[in-house]
């Protein structure tokens, strides 16, 4: 298989279906048969050559391809990702794996139970600077504190992005998981306990669903995090981007850059700078090392990073590596951010 390309059917062409399109496009291991989305997109130069298909069964059983890419609305990933898995293709589906739980175990299932590779979205299990901050929170040694926002002032097309979101899924979810997943990462402990609360500040959404949330989730080795999510043009740029891991031996923390927007893509990815804090002091109680500054100006921006990501769906699929733990993984951030939804609409604690 390392020798031919592996045939790309690409479902959905939002902007992370087209970042992802474009990935595929430049990976010489890769080859696009065919587009699919609903209507008709606006598609940048480099995909306007491909076949474009409304109809995403038809399509499937049309191109009969090696792997299928679907980063569809949330509520459409586990049909369509067993479905492929069905016919034989391995798949690659945007975060969050399914809209509940028993979805997202039923395409875990179909995976394991055809022999294909899924990988999930989680696009910071591929950034340098993420990767960094997990080793240098896990060497500190727990447990920890995890405090981690992602605000965001949309207004205009970035808006209406959102509000299509929220038509299916709150942005405690939809983002959640990102950083749910580090937290874990870091913790290596199990989930215990998740609150949550939030609100709906804009008008039109949809009964129940609330665009600005925040949740705090307890693990069985005594560590804490909260997670904050708000979407909208009423959303504030002070603090939107916190990203900070506590223990009792210091801290690591990204620093943006002065200046940067909530509304930019890139900012939600790149870190700028590390800093790590040390706790150690002397006997007159004065710090025995100053802190660390890493610098991370270098590091890929949001396409290169689809890139990167799509780079491993080609080396799970022609090295066979072993997903078990990136598929269990996917599971549980998901489990717990929608524990933080059940208990934002229940107003109570949810046990896990």
């Amino acid at each position: 298989m390392t020798n031919q390309k592996l045939k790309v059917l690409v479902v959905g062409l939002g902007q992370m279906g087209k970042s992802h399109a474009l990935a595929y496009h430049a990976h010489p291991g890769f080859e696009i048969v065919v587009l699919v989305n609903r209507s008709t997109p606006t598609l940048p130069e480099e995909l306007s050559g491909y076949p474009l298909r409304n109809d995403y069964a038809a399509a499937l059983a049309e191109f009969s391809p090696d792997v299928v890419s679907v980063a569809t609305h949330t509520n459409t990933h586990a049909d369509m990702a067993v479905a492929a898995l069905e016919s034989g293709a391995h798949v690659f589906v945007e975060k969050p794996l399914a809209a509940n739980v028993a979805d997202a175990e039923r395409v875990v299932a179909a995976a394991k139970a055809n022999g294909r590779k899924l990988v999930i979205g989680y696009i910071l299990r591929h950034h340098p600077s993420w990767m960094r901050m997990i080793a240098e929170s896990r060497s500190l040694g727990g447990p920890y504190v995890f405090r981690m926002n992602l605000n965001q002032q949309s207004s205009g097309a970035a808006w209406d992005i959102h509000r299509s979101i929220m038509q299916t899924t709150s942005p405690i979810v939809d983002c959640g998981v990102h950083y749910v997943d580090v937290m874990c990462q870091i913790t290596d402990s199990r989930p215990v306990e998740v609150r949550g609360m939030g609100v709906g500040l804009a008008q039109g959404l949809p009964k129940g669903m609330y665009n600005y949330g925040h949740f705090q989730v307890l693990f069985e080795d005594g560590s804490v995090g909260w997670y904050e999510a708000g979407w909208g043009p009423m959303m504030s740029e002070t603090a939107f981007f916190v990203k900070d891991v506590i223990s009792p031996n210091g801290s690591v923390s990204i620093v943006m850059d002065e200046g940067a927007s909530s509304a930019s893509l890139d900012a939600h990815t790149k870190t700028s700078r590390l800093r790590v804090h040390h706790a150690g002091t002397d006997a007159k109680g004065g710090f025995t090392r100053s802190d660390d500054w890493l610098d991370m100006h270098d590091e890929p921006d949001h396409q290169m990073l689809c890139d990167r990501e799509q780079d491993f769906v080609y080396r799970a699929i022609t090295e066979d590596l072993d997903l078990a733990r990136h598929m269990d993984d996917a599971v549980t951030s998901l489990k717990i951010c929608l524990a933080a939804d059940e208990s934002v609409r229940t107003g109570q604690a949810v046990k896990l």
